[in-house]
């Protein structure tokens, strides 16, 4: 399906820079390790979905 393909590549390259480089995993977020690293409270409420209202 190359028409799919191509839309989605268009798509993709007219959406807005914040979209383009958004983080879509704790992976991406890079120099975080602090409060989102492995074992870290943070991290565990996001991996169970029961993240609280929190200002950071």
């Amino acid at each position: 399906m190359e028409l799919f393909d191509n839309f989605e590549k268009n798509k993709l390259s007219s959406a807005p820079l914040a979209d383009r480089i958004r983080p879509e995993k704790l992976e991406d977020f890079l120099g975080q390790e602090k409060i989102i690293g492995p074992g870290k409270p943070l991290r565990q409420a996001i991996e169970k979905d029961e993240l609280q209202s929190i200002i950071l």
